[in-house]
């Protein structure tokens, strides 16, 4: 198997997924703030409008570190592609699995927030029952698999990549 290098368009969407996600870290950031407050307050703007946020304040804050997390782990991937020696198939595997664990973590943990759930157990476990939850749930199972994965691919990539550099 000769060693490829990511495509230069799958590195730019890695990093334009990661900014999407950041961007969803902000918007769940303004949930979270707004939910703390009560009301939208961002004077001189907008002045104590009353808003009512659902979800827990730890949903909200697992939600907008998610987005920052999966956002910068993108981009990371993409920066440190450089430094991976796979075939273009695996490229491809790295590629898929890294966009499946980053929005499938991610925009979960935002209806978690939203919806009241935890999507841990199917039938909601000691959180309460909920057919969010069960859906969440569900979706839960792709990132669960493909990070282990893209981890694995990393990691075999970087020792093949050290391995064929000359010796000092």
């Amino acid at each position: 198997m000769a060693a490829q290098k990511m495509t230069e368009r799958q590195k730019s969407l890695l990093v334009l997924n990661g900014i999407g996600l950041l961007i969803s870290s902000a918007l769940s950031g303004w949930l979270h703030f707004f939910q703390l407050l009560g009301e939208i307050d961002l004077w001189p703007v907008l002045n104590h409008i009353k808003a009512s946020v659902p979800g827990e304040p730890r949903a909200w804050i697992m939600a907008h570190l998610e987005g920052i997390t999966n956002g910068l782990l993108l981009m990371a991937i993409a920066f440190v592609s450089s430094f991976l020696a796979l075939s273009a198939r695996q490229f491809n595997w790295l590629f898929y699995s890294s966009l499946t664990f980053g929005w499938l973590f991610t925009l979960p943990a935002i209806a978690n927030a939203w919806f009241g759930t935890r999507g841990l157990a199917f039938g909601g476990g000691p959180f309460g029952n909920s057919l969010a939850n069960n859906v969440i749930y569900l979706f839960g199972w792709p990132p669960i698999m493909s990070v282990h994965i893209a981890f694995g691919l990393l990691a075999l990539g970087a020792w093949k990549h050290y391995q064929q550099l000359e010796k000092v």
